[in-house]
């Protein structure tokens, strides 16, 4: 019941700037910019897409495969994991680089400025979905752009289903290549944003997508999400958050509802339920791994929220 995560491993270092931007930027200066930000509040957290699906989907009881690349400073995020019981053997280490991170500096307004650093991950495209055996189910999520072209090929050669999670990584892709990808997976999900973005891509419909998977799934925050399929539109509810804290990682967890649910061959009204209600827990913790619960405490949070039992 092992499920390969492909995608990015990486570092968030998270700055908060106690002022506004607009107070530091003057709009006809831009051509020279040269500023800089005070940040007295700053935080690490462990991050990348794959990280973030695996730490979830190993919270509701799954067995969730990493495979990325990662740099020399990884030793604290493989510590991480494999407290979690994450196995960490599709994981390859590159001496001389660094792991991927996002430096972000968040102001008051929660306008943020982020640089990322790619570093190990431009060379993801060195480990292979056909050499990792045992494997029931897969998400070719944001990662370097060879990669995830030939990890989406290499799980349709293998048929293994997998969801194509294309996320900030589209902008690498023209039409031609993202139809490939949608065409070789079982499931396709974004974001609103991102639903509007791939279909202007591609020239492809939410209706057209779904006739070239099983089901065409598009999040839209506090509104829920819609799920399209040959049969038609289903509509998941957003479960409810006792409080709001940061959404980052939310959509990650998602997904990670999402493989399970699907893995245990339930519904997908139940399983983007499940989904739901992962992303639910998730907004309600700072950063996208420190939430914690058991799957008794998990189960009895889906039956109140939704009114029935996971079977």
């Amino acid at each position: 019941m092992s499920a390969l995560i492909c995608g990015s491993l990486a570092y968030d270092t998270i700055m908060v700037f106690p002022d506004q931007f607009k107070n530091h930027i003057l709009p006809d200066k831009v051509h020279v910019l040269n500023v800089s930000f005070l940040v007295p509040r700053m935080r690490r957290e462990f991050g990348g897409c794959a990280g973030n699906i695996a730490y979830n989907l190993k919270l509701l009881g799954g067995d969730p495969i990493p495979m990325a690349t990662v740099g020399q400073d990884f030793a604290p995020y493989r510590e991480h994991f494999e407290a979690c019981g994450i196995t960490l053997d599709k994981v390859k280490e590159i001496d001389g680089l660094f792991t991927a991170q996002a430096f972000i500096t968040t102001d008051l307004d929660d306008n943020q400025i982020t640089a990322f650093h790619p570093g190990a991950m431009m060379r993801s495209y060195e480990n292979h979905v056909k050499d990792v055996p045992d494997v029931r189910f897969g998400i070719v999520g944001p990662d370097g752009y060879e990669a995830m072209l030939q990890n989406s090929r290499e799980f349709a050669e293998c048929g293994i289903p997998f969801i194509f999670d294309p996320g900030q990584a589209m902008p690498l892709f023209n039409g031609a290549e993202l139809t490939q990808m949608i065409e070789e997976a079982t499931y396709v999900t974004v974001n609103d944003y991102e639903s509007s973005l791939l279909e202007e891509r591609t020239g492809l419909s939410a209706r057209a997508i779904a006739e070239r998977v099983e089901a065409y799934i598009v999040t839209r925050g506090s509104k829920g999400s819609e799920v399209h399929t040959r049969k038609g539109e289903l509509t998941i509810p957003a479960a409810s958050a006792i409080r709001v804290v940061d959404p980052t990682g939310c959509g990650d967890a998602y997904r990670a509802g999402l493989i399970y649910g699907l893995m245990n061959g339930m519904d997908m009204p139940t399983a983007g339920r499940i989904a739901s209600l992962m992303g639910a827990i998730k907004i309600e913790h700072l950063g996208p791994q420190n939430q914690r619960f058991d799957f008794d405490g998990f189960t009895e949070q889906f039956r109140q929220q939704f009114g029935y039992a996971l079977g």
